[in-house]
């Protein structure tokens, strides 16, 4: 049988991956950050059932990464793909980690004694990281990556590595797998609030998207699990929740749901008004899209336990003698009211990951005006392509939560399983 390529190992490339190896299939599964996981890992829990993020994905990172059919690539990306469906040759990129990575054994040694900081993008920037550093606790694999734009090159590292697995030297590789069919899992990236000049994002520190909330009270984040204020670094009192930050918003093209921001500020408010009865939070919304199954009783879960939800869109988020303030006039009652949060939490939308519009480019397929890859069709063909073999799953065709994710990138698996059936009886 054919091998198959997936580029992307959220959960939705993950899924596939281990759907596809599960029957029989060698699986190629790129990825351009050091671990595999994607934004999953980052969260804290899921909803409706506020179950641990990482409870569901780790055991699936791990059934990766000690599969025999599958073979994962870290810091590795497209160059280019040749071919057509059964006979397709992709050329990966394999960046320098400046660490054998057979010889490493994740110890940590080497990132106790690092004296470098900067900044964490996996902490969302709450955090920091060393020049030598693990991903996150639980990353798959489980090495450590030398940033080498970063280290200053002090050698501590070098001495204190038992097994000699650091590198000073490292360069990029280039790998060519032949494979039958590929599944584009690429994932989104969020919304830069910056943007939105008005709402004060990096211009007032206690204004946070909703993914720096997710690490705040994350117990492994930088806080371990505790809610701050970035200015002073005491707890808040009273938060404010802005949805469709980056969503629903035609003068900055972004005309489409980012479908799960929502849920999201549902889930952190419960889990904030479960931990903290004291801190006052209300949900500022145009509309609340509760659309799955269990999130409407959800909804009135939050209800019950105290979160205030007012409809009406602030203008602007201004700093004043007693911190924040910010006006919004309640539509259901025409009423203006001026809040003073501690805390305001931009509930940011999400788009096509990174360099989406070159990776289509580069393996011909066309994409929307927002910027996601085009599937065949959006109502009977959800994960195929104009290209035969090349499938798309997860949110590279528009935005998802977790479960219609994982439900896509199976149905991905089992097409490009069919073409490399059809390719064996040839």
């Amino acid at each position: 049988m054919s091998d198959v390529v997936v580029i992307g190992a959220g959960i939705a490339g993950i899924q596939a991956a281990l759907d596809l190896a599960g029957h029989g299939i060698f699986v190629h599964l790129i990825e351009r950050e050091p671990s595999i996981g994607g934004h999953m890992a980052q969260l804290d829990k899921t909803f409706p059932t506020n179950d641990c993020s990482m409870c569901i994905l780790s055991p699936k990172m791990v059934d990766v990464s000690r599969h025999p059919k599958i073979k994962i690539y870290t810091l590795s990306e497209i160059e280019k793909v040749e071919g057509e469906i059964g006979h397709f040759r992709v050329t990966i990129k394999k960046h320098p980690k400046y660490v054998d990575e057979d010889a490493c054994t994740g110890c940590g040694d080497c990132v106790q004694i690092c004296p470098v900081e900067v900044y964490n993008r996996f902490d969302a920037g709450i955090g920091v990281r060393k020049a030598i550093y693990t991903p996150h606790a639980q990353a798959v694999p489980a090495k450590v990556v030398r940033d080498a734009g970063h280290c200053i090159d002090c050698g501590l590292c070098y001495d204190v590595c038992g097994p000699d697995a650091i590198r000073r030297e490292d360069k990029d590789e280039e790998i060519t797998i032949d494979a039958g069919s590929i599944v584009i899992t690429t994932g989104y990236t969020i919304f830069d609030p910056r943007r939105k000049s008005q709402l004060g994002y990096l211009l007032l520190p206690d204004v946070i998207t909703s993914l720096e909330l997710e690490r705040m009270i994350n117990a492994s984040g930088p806080t371990g699990g505790e809610l701050r204020r970035l200015s002073n670094g005491a707890g808040p009192k009273s938060i404010i929740f802005i949805q469709c930050v980056g969503s629903r918003d035609m003068s900055i093209d972004r005309p489409y749901c980012s479908c799960v921001c929502c849920m999201q500020a549902i889930k952190n408010a419960i889990l904030i008004r479960e931990k903290h009865p004291e801190i006052e939070v209300t949900i500022c919304y145009m509309d609340l899209r509760t659309y799955g199954k269990g999130y409407e009783e959800y909804l009135e879960r939050a209800k019950r336990l105290g979160v205030k939800f007012l409809r009406g869109m602030p203008s602007d988020v201004l700093a004043d003698k007693k911190g924040l303030t910010l006006q919004v006039e309640n539509s259901e009652t025409s009423e203006v009211l001026t809040i003073h949060p501690d805390l305001v939490v931009l509930s940011v939308g999400i788009g096509p990951a990174d360099q989406t519009g070159q990776m289509a480019e580069r393996f011909g397929l066309p994409v929307e005006t927002t910027g996601f890859i085009r599937p065949l069709n959006d109502a009977l063909d959800t994960v195929g392509t104009l290209k035969p073999g090349i499938y798309v799953a997860g949110t590279v065709t528009a935005p998802r939560d977790i479960p219609d994710s994982v439900a896509s990138g199976g149905s991905a698996a089992m097409r490009a399983f069919i073409d490399t059936a059809r390719t064996r009886s040839e």
